[in-house]
């Protein structure tokens, strides 16, 4: 990969199933770097393809990483990652960007300030059929969209069968659980393809019987910035962790047919007028490691200044943004505009 040849320290946070695979990928792109990992627990091995450990975060800033992925929970990205950034580091932080609001603001504009990478690990857009859809959606291939309908599911115990389910960051609210913010990969992708979110309805609960104390499922209404012809977009996002048929299908209904995005098989359909079944636009089948390795791409060229992030750290924070208003919507039964003001007091556009 091009952009990689002058990272020679690097560092993982967090050996969680997401952590172990970016310590992976990492040795595989920087077979010759001195890669270390930081986790909360002392005197442990030191993992497979890491040259290194750190349990305190100073010893890990006192060994200058370049580059820094950020895959603890997310309730601890943000004391992680500004320290790492006011010390120069690029970040890679996985999603979500934080589990709050707090602390956000100032990161971004400490990366600014600093001159550092942030880039969030939204890594579906990186999908070729999610590309394909947003694509062919902004050549207007079914005319103008008059709707969109967004679901993603799947039961909670059979995400790592080998693993208890009630231990894992999804199923605890200390550590950022619910699926609101697991699940928020939608959100991003539906502001990156729709346009930005002005306000939102919503219903989080606990439907289910599992052991867990954050929410299962989310029903949530979008409203999405009007186009310049006045006319405001309306989506439904449904997330949950309870379903056993495992999801993730978007589908916009335009004034010439709809177009159908499957996330589980890379499948882009289209049903035009008059038709009496889908037919296929476009099918990219992706290994699991691929969006990951694009991701990492896209991260080592804009540390070099040849590119922007795809997803940079304010569509992290946008989207933070909508989930805060879906929380104050279930929590009041009421629309809630999402907020609008970036770092340094700025309004986004």
């Amino acid at each position: 990969m091009k952009g990689k040849e002058s990272i020679c320290r690097a560092l993982i946070v967090g050996q969680g199933s997401i952590g172990k695979r970016h310590l992976r990928l990492a040795r595989a792109l920087l077979p010759d770097a001195d890669i270390r990992v930081l986790r909360h627990r002392d005197n442990e091995a030191v993992p497979e393809f890491a040259n290194g450990g750190f349990s305190r975060l100073d010893d890990a800033i006192g060994f200058a990483p370049q580059i820094a992925v950020i895959a603890n929970p997310a309730t601890f990205h943000v004391d992680v990652a500004l320290p790492l950034a006011r010390a120069g580091t690029h970040l890679l932080v996985e999603k979500p960007l934080s589990a709050t609001l707090n602390g956000v603001s100032r990161l971004l504009d400490t990366c600014r300030e600093r001159g550092t990478v942030l880039m969030i690990g939204y890594n579906l857009r990186f999908f070729p059929s999610l590309q394909r859809f947003r694509d062919l959606l902004g050549q207007k291939a079914i005319g103008r969209v008059l709707s969109v309908r967004c679901e993603i599911g799947q039961y909670l115990p059979s995400w790592r069968p080998d693993t208890d389910y009630r231990q894992g960051v999804s199923a605890r609210s200390e550590l950022g659980g619910g699926a609101l913010l697991e699940l928020s990969h939608e959100l991003d992708y539906l502001r990156w393809i729709f346009g930005e979110v002005d306000w939102v309805k919503a219903t989080l609960s606990k439907q289910s019987t599992l052991e867990i104390d954050v929410e299962d499922t989310a029903h949530l209404i979008l409203g999405f910035a009007p186009g310049t012809d006045g006319r405001r977009l309306i989506g439904t996002l449904s997330m949950d962790f309870i379903r056993h048929d495992t999801t993730r299908i978007c589908t916009a209904i335009g004034e010439e047919g709809s177009l159908r995005w499957n996330g589980l098989t890379g499948l882009v359909e289209r049903f035009d007028p008059g038709a009496s079944q889908w037919s296929e636009i476009f099918c990219h089948q992706h290994k699991r490691d691929d969006s990951y390795l694009d991701e990492w791409q896209n991260f080592f060229e804009c540390i070099n200044g040849r590119a922007a992030p795809l997803v940079a750290g304010e569509d992290g924070l946008r989207v933070l943004q909508i989930i805060e208003a879906a929380r104050q919507a279930s929590v009041s039964g009421a629309q809630m505009e999402v907020a609008k003001e970036m770092p340094n007091g700025r309004i986004h556009a």
